[in-house]
């Protein structure tokens, strides 16, 4: 049977909540198109998303380790696709929109610079008088004016709902008149990113040997959950066992979030999607997995994001990452040409950090050794035949 854009809109209409972002109710895009006869609103920005530059270049970004240092470590790409599973799960089971909880943990992270938090960090201080820089509000840069996909416009064009999950932190009052909270859909996200670093941050810490299983013994909730999981099998090889262990966190972090929201979503039972907006927060852990969370979320910025064996690799990258800021904005025609127009219109400084923050790891040390010289920290095989922007 074929289905066309408004069968799926019936489809919601039917099976959606009452307090979830429905397509055929959204405020719709700057720039106005004609509805496409067989996608939703939503559904068309995931795809704009996916076959965006910006998504593409995800996977050569750091999310803890450099990329290329390990084949099995996350990546800004798997780390997001991660993110988008566990957001979809979240919103089927709340009776939220899938589509739009899809395109917004897919695109939450396009603004993220080359190296991970550090690289992000880094081009803040560079730019602390020219407006500062955050990966959020970058990733709205990024649909709204760096993606250079369509003859008419700049940017991607996306939805009114999906930029607005992109938000963070929320502007009270910025996107509409009382409102102090984002979509049920782009908390649902925001919890995701929260649930899918804490267990593939540890997961690559484990992998990695920078962490180890006693020193999480310490912590109550890596304590109980080895303990449920390891009950019917205590004779587990080590390697299956820890996979298993963070299977069962995984599971009961998502659990906790759907349970905790189910019941303070019923409790508030808010009739529309603004009325969400006007609310405190509905999609959080329980009290009790907030704490427990924050102890191992301590645990990991202590020691493993610390550790000395990542942050000495770092401190090489970001000091290319630095001087290849001071070198272009001495000599801004050195930026490639899209960014080279943006000098006039934003000024040189951002129109460098824009151009920084879309170049992924290895782009930097190819850029670096081209134009600076002298790279001797980066193997020569990250050093390959890389396209500039």
């Amino acid at each position: 049977m074929l289905r066309r854009r408004y069968d799926l809109e019936k489809a919601e209409a039917r099976h959606l909540a009452p307090c979830a972002q429905s397509s055929v109710e959204s405020r719709g895009r700057v720039h106005p198109e004609d509805r496409h006869r067989f996608r939703t609103e939503f559904q068309r920005d995931r795809d704009r998303i996916v076959h965006s530059r910006s998504f593409r270049r995800l996977e050569y970004k750091t999310q803890v380790f450099l990329n290329g240092t390990g084949d099995h470590y996350r990546t800004r790409m798997t780390h997001t696709i991660e993110v988008s599973c566990i957001a979809r799960a979240l919103a089927r089971s709340l009776g939220l929109n899938e589509d739009l909880a899809e395109a917004i943990a897919l695109a939450h992270d396009l603004g993220h610079p080359p190296f991970g938090h550090l690289g992000e960090e880094t081009l803040d201080r560079l730019m602390a008088k020219h407006g500062g820089f955050r990966h959020n509000a970058q990733s709205l840069r990024v649909v709204e004016e760096l993606e250079l996909k369509y003859p008419e416009f700049n940017g991607l064009n996306l939805t009114w709902e999906v930029r607005e999950g992109l938000h963070k932190p929320y502007p009270p009052n910025q996107l509409g008149e009382g409102f102090i909270q984002p979509s049920l859909e782009a908390q649902a996200v925001d919890l995701s990113d929260q649930v899918a670093y804490i267990c593939h941050d540890l997961d690559d810490g484990l992998e990695s040997g920078l962490i180890n299983e006693q020193e999480l013994s310490g912590l109550d909730l890596w304590r109980t959950t080895r303990e449920e999981a390891l009950a019917l099998y205590p004779h587990l090889e080590a390697e299956r066992g820890r996979y298993y262990v963070l299977r069962t966190l995984l599971g009961r972090l998502v659990e906790d979030v759907i349970d905790h929201a189910g019941e303070t979503i019923k409790s508030r039972a808010p009739q529309s999607s603004d009325e969400v907006r006007r609310l405190p927060a509905l999609i959080t852990f329980s009290p009790e997995m907030a704490v427990r969370t924050r102890e191992l979320l301590n645990f990991l910025y202590r020691q493993f994001y610390l550790h000395p064996s990542l942050t000495a690799i770092r401190r090489r990258s970001v000091d290319c990452l630095e001087q290849l800021f001071e070198l272009l904005v001495g000599h801004p025609h050195l930026l490639s040409p899209q960014f080279e127009m943006r000098v006039k219109k934003e000024g040189v400084h951002r129109a460098t950090c824009d151009y920084l923050a879309c170049l992924t790891d290895r782009q930097v040390y190819v850029q670096h050794e081209k134009f600076v010289g002298g790279l001797t920290s980066v193997d020569a095989t990250h050093l390959e035949q890389s396209a500039l922007l």
